[in-house]
């Protein structure tokens, strides 16, 4: 196959480039609409009790709270005279929205727990209508029209489900657009400076683009026909402009080796595509499959980057082996034009093999245990806080202290009686009597933590019934009941999800079957369905990752070493995330507020970060096999594959760490958390683990490391992918040494 890919290019170059620029320009048209088709939220799992009982609420109570405007009282209390004409008129206004239903307040119904405790502010709860992005448009209308100074007696900030939503979408654009803007630079900057070439550096740049633009039509296709997170939009420009980079890194540095080997054009497109492209092939199979894993999970925030990651992967390899041979056999020996000052200094004395690189992989396999065993225990010390890990779902917490719904969420907490806007509902989607609902009422008043529960037939508080408070016949229907619980726990805590599964145990009236949702319900049900699911995860990119290796090394050996390295380094990332993150260490230079880490985002680190780990171990592994297969030692092949492809690496890890690094500059946190813990694991892998604790488990497992059965080897000789065959390398031309486009000590890939 790969043969025929590069006679493709050398026949058909020009029209392979033709091609390539009217899908470019056909997917750049198709992907501008993909924001339009994206969507906020897909926390939580659509078949769990809390997602039933939010569809319940919607479908027969007009919707759950999810906006609450909080009104001050510009002078004296929200009750006095002017106050509360203008409240009155608020209300009335809201009411005429179309994109607004369930509206209350407390100059409705004059319930104590709407009011704060000083009196100088009220809440007005309301339900946003639509869904996805239809509902962040009504919300941002509603918010746009009414928070601010409101007749002069009143001052309007907005908080709830909806605002968070709709200020998280707002602030993951801009830093989307800040993060790129300090990326694409610096990428182009480091390129310069790996290659040494203008031309050279660009590209690698160009396959990022197609990745980026490819995957943006993919998800406007998508997003017609699903629900898709906008949140995709950041892995695929971080990914796709990574991956790319990687990929083209390890073509263009093969080029440049076979020309200056002394091979034709031609022939250095043959037998680059036969060995890189292949590398890139099976690479590209192995970051796919970790990120296929995230289809499991029935989110569509989590299975959205699933569709992005593998999308991205695909599209960057494909146009990698398609596209980067017919450039090259276009520019040919062109492809070294525009050399920087420092490249033409070093011109004629340099090597693409890394001798430091190489010196390192010696000393690694002379003393083995001596240089990993440190390794070794500073990764198992970073991941040490893994041990007292929490796990949590984003909330206004992750938007910095000065947004507005954030600031309503904390005013909420300490000056009301209970949040209303964080309390859980109850429905039982089905009639009942008075009696029966009185006592189920009264039964969950008296639940630790508990403020009120409000239903149709009245409130109770701490198991009896209060006469100030009537019912709100609202919570009523002939067909349904809704209950409100409203607890003074703080939302999220372990205090407030233990409230859930107390809420869900007490007994309900004879026959019924209530759904608890809310934001806790959602929480607890979301690490509930994560859990499930998640070791189905791991088996699938385990299971996959293995076969891949198997078949491209044909070592049963070499695969399980692999897994186990890139665990021990996984498990260092994440602790060190959670010790930042949910300890708060660095928080003050961050910005961010500690919490608990977010489930969602953890598992998608753990998916990006081993799929790259297993991208590296491919450009390692393909090489080290390559000598092997040629005859040398296992010594002797580790060092000098390291040595081969040790720059290649870590130009690529950093490349692509910058990437990610990027996000480090977002205002949300857990966007920092995805930045900063995926490009910290590829710079753990790079250098700590391809550069120390690989070249070490090969020493110590010696021939075994190629170890195989008998019938698998049979199997890996028929089925099996590995590198192209030892094609004979040309004679290097007068004045260069094999291997480089500039002699012996180059700096350059």
């Amino acid at each position: 196959m790969f043969e025929r890919i590069a006679e493709l290019a050398i026949r058909r170059s020009r029209l392979v480039l033709v091609v390539a620029a009217v899908a470019v320009a056909l997917m750049g048209v198709l992907g501008a609409g993909a924001f339009g088709k994206l969507l906020g939220g897909g926390y939580d799992d659509p078949a769990s009790q809390s997602s039933r009982a939010g569809k319940a609420i919607d479908e027969k109570f007009g919707g759950e709270t999810n906006l609450v405007l909080l009104v001050r009282a510009s002078q004296g209390r929200i009750d006095a005279p002017a106050a509360r004409r203008g409240g009155r008129a608020l209300v009335a206004d809201l009411k005429k929205e179309q994109n607004l239903e369930n509206v209350i307040s407390f100059w409705d119904t004059a319930g104590p727990g709407l009011r704060s405790g000083d009196g100088r502010e009220a809440m007005v709860l309301a339900h946003v209508k639509g869904d996805g992005t239809k509902r962040d448009e009504n919300a941002r209308s509603v918010i746009d029209a009414y928070t601010g100074p409101y007749e002069d007696a009143l001052t309007v900030r907005a908080g709830g489900g909806s605002a968070v939503t709709s200020e998280m979408g707002t602030q993951s654009g801009e830093d989307l657009v800040l993060a790129e803007s300090i990326a694409v630079p610096l990428t182009l900057v480091l390129l310069l400076l790996v290659f040494g070439s203008m031309v050279a550096a660009l590209l690698p740049l160009a396959i990022g683009i197609i990745a980026i633009a490819g995957t943006f039509a993919e998800l406007f296709v998508l997003g017609s026909v699903t629900d898709v997170s906008v949140f995709a939009v950041n892995l695929t420009t971080a990914l796709g402009l990574g991956l790319g980079i990687d990929y083209a890194l390890l073509m263009v540095s093969r080029f440049r080796e076979q020309l200056a080997a002394g091979a034709s054009v031609n022939d250095a497109v043959r037998r680059t595509v036969s060995t890189a492209g292949r590398t890139v092939a099976f690479s590209a199979a192995t970051v796919a499959a970790a990120l296929a894993a995230l289809l499991v999970f029935p989110q569509y925030f989590l299975r959205s980057f699933g569709y992005a990651g593998v999308g991205v992967v695909v599209i960057a390899a494909v146009s990698t082996l398609f596209v980067m041979p017919a450039l090259f056999v276009v520019l040919g020996h062109r492809v070294n034009s525009g050399r920087l000052p420092w490249a033409k200094a070093n011109r004629g004395r340099t090597g693409t093999r890394a001798p430091m690189w190489g010196r390192l992989a010696g000393t690694v396999m002379r003393r083995p245990a001596l240089t990993a065993l440190p390794v070794l225990a500073v990764l198992l010390l970073a991941a040490g806080p893994l041990l007292g890990i929490t796990f949590g779902t984003p909330d206004e917490r992750v938007l910095p202290e000065d947004a507005e719904s954030r600031q309503v969420s904390s005013v909420l907490r300490e000056k009301f009686n209970g949040n209303d806007d964080a309390a859980l509902h109850v429905v039982i989607d089905k009639p009942v009597n008075k009696a029966p609902l009185e006592s189920y009422a009264l039964a969950l008043s008296g639940l630790g933590g508990v403020v009120r529960v409000e239903t149709s037939t009245g409130t109770y508080a701490a198991g009896r019934s209060t006469a100030a408070a009537p019912g709100n016949t609202a919570l009523g229907r002939p067909d349904a009941q809704r209950i409100n619980v409203v607890s003074a726990l703080s939302p999220k805590s372990g205090q407030a999800q233990g409230l859930v599964q107390e809420v869900r145990a007490v007994a309900p009236p004879a026959g019924s079957h209530p759904l608890v949702g809310g934001a806790d319900a959602v929480l607890v049900d979301s690490k509930d369905s994560v859990g499930s699911r998640l070791p189905i995860a791991v088996a699938l990119v385990a299971v996959t990752t293995f076969l891949l290796l198997f078949l491209f090394t044909g070592s049963v050996v070499q695969p399980l070493r692999a897994l186990l390295l890139n665990l021990i380094s996984l498990g260092a990332t994440l602790g060190v995330m959670t010790w930042i993150f949910q300890d708060g260490h660095l928080s003050s230079l961050l910005g961010f507020t500690a919490q608990p880490m977010d489930v969602s985002m953890t598992v998608l680190m753990f998916c990006i970060a081993f799929g790259l780990s297993m991208d590296y171990e491919v450009f390692v592994t393909s090489r080290i096999k390559e000598l092997h297969d040629l005859g040398e030692d296992n010594e002797s092949a580790v060092t000098n594959g390291l040595g081969h492809t040790g720059r290649i690496v870590t130009a690529a890890a950093c490349l692509l760490a910058v990437s990610f690094f990027a996000f480090g500059t977002a205002e949300l946190s857990f966007m920092q958390l995805f930045g900063l813990g995926s490009g910290l694991a590829i710079l753990i892998d790079a250098v700590a683990v391809r550069g120390i604790l690989v070249p070490a488990a090969m020493r110590l497992l010696g021939r075994s490391a190629w170890y195989a059965p008998g019938f698998l080897r049979k199997l890996h000789g028929r089925f099996g992918l590995s590198e192209g065959g030892p094609a004979p390398e040309p004679a290097a031309a007068p004045g260069l040494v094999t291997g480089s486009p500039y002699g012996k000590n180059s700096t350059h890939v």
